[in-house]
């Protein structure tokens, strides 16, 4: 924890009414009280039972719930790990996909993240500040890097991709495009066993750094569907 013992919010115990949803409540109340940021751990089980006055399976139900919404992380012998703001007023929507019909669901994604990808794009090239671009190309010239050394760089891929989104400065484009890509990566790590999937649409992310760069918004929205038309294409012709 960041903050003294003594600066630490106090978790108030709890009336006997719906414990699971208290539990969930006051979790977020703490988060948010006590300012703790992406990364930072949370009470150990045995501390939270007792400053809430329940048993472990209900802190359990509570830690399960927002580990469903990709909020929080429990690490074997570390503890549990906040991933995600969180506070009473936050409002999650967590993605639910039918994982045996790989192609569809993609392909159903992929509808999606086309209105939103290009928008972001194109907001992102109206918005950018001189930061915003160093950060986009300290992305973009990691990834052109390793794609070069190993022919794949998806870790590196999604870096550059949020510096896009984190350049619109509207949360909400970052927030459902890394749900979308985190919740795939969860089951494959190259969809269809193909290291080259989208590799085509490499030389593409230079060309959109280049658009953002001229504050040319048609020509973001270009480039960026010549990404999505690749990947597209690659999971037409892989899943056949």
């Amino acid at each position: 924890m960041k903050a003294n013992v003594g600066d630490t919010p106090l978790i108030r115990p709890l009336p006997a009414m719906d414990r699971a949803r208290q539990v969930t409540e006051a979790l977020a109340h703490y988060v948010e009280a006590a300012k703790l940021k992406a990364g930072d751990r949370l009470p150990a089980e045995r501390e939270l039972m007792a400053a809430l006055a329940v048993g472990r399976s209900t802190i359990r139900e509570a830690i399960r719930h927002f580990q469903a919404l990709g909020v929080i992380e429990t690490r074997m012998g570390s503890g549990t790990y906040l991933l995600k703001p969180v506070s009473k007023a936050t409002i999650h929507m967590p993605l639910s996909f039918d994982t045996a019909h790989l192609r569809d669901v993609l392909l159903q994604t992929l509808e999606v993240r086309r209105g939103i990808e290009c928008e972001a794009g194109m907001v992102a090239a109206r918005r950018r500040t001189a930061r915003d671009l160093a950060v986009i190309e300290e992305k973009l010239d990691e990834m052109e890097r390793v794609h070069q050394a190993k022919g794949t760089s998806g870790p590196e891929d999604l870096a550059f991709h949020m510096a896009v989104y984190d350049a619109t400065h509207n949360p909400l484009f970052g927030q459902l495009l890394e749900q979308m890509r985190e919740t795939f990566e969860r089951f494959w790590t190259h969809p269809f066993d193909r290291e080259d999937f989208a590799r085509r649409s490499f030389p593409f992310h230079r060309t959109l750094f280049n658009a953002i760069v001229a504050q040319d918004a048609e020509a973001a929205r270009e480039e960026t569907l010549k990404i999505l038309e690749v990947v597209e294409e690659d999971i037409k012709e892989m899943s056949k």
